[in-house]
C-alpha cells in the first residue's frame, strides 16, 4: 500500500484520469472529493462490499436454480 501525506486541497492523480482531493480536515475525519470519468464506479468501502455480497447472492442463486 501506498501512504500519502496530504493537506487540505491538495491532491493525488490516479492513472491519469482519477483526481482525489482532500477537501476539508476536521478532527479525526477527512473529506475527500474524487474525480473520475463517468465510466469508473467509485463507492466507499461498505457500499462496495454490500454491492459484491449482492452480486455474490445473486450468482449463487443463479448456480442453484441450474440444478
Amino acid at each position: 500500500m501506498l501512504v500519502l501525506s496530504r493537506k487540505k486541497n491538495e491532491s493525488i492523480v490516479i492513472n491519469n484520469d482519477i483526481t482525489i482531493v482532500v477537501v476539508e480536515i476536521r478532527g479525526d475525519k477527512v473529506r475527500l472529493g474524487v474525480e473520475a470519468p463517468k465510466e469508473v464506479p467509485v463507492h466507499r468501502r461498505e457500499v462496495y462490499d454490500a454491492i459484491k455480497r449482492n452480486e455474490q447472492l445473486a450468482a449463487d442463486g443463479d448456480s442453484s436454480s441450474d440444478q
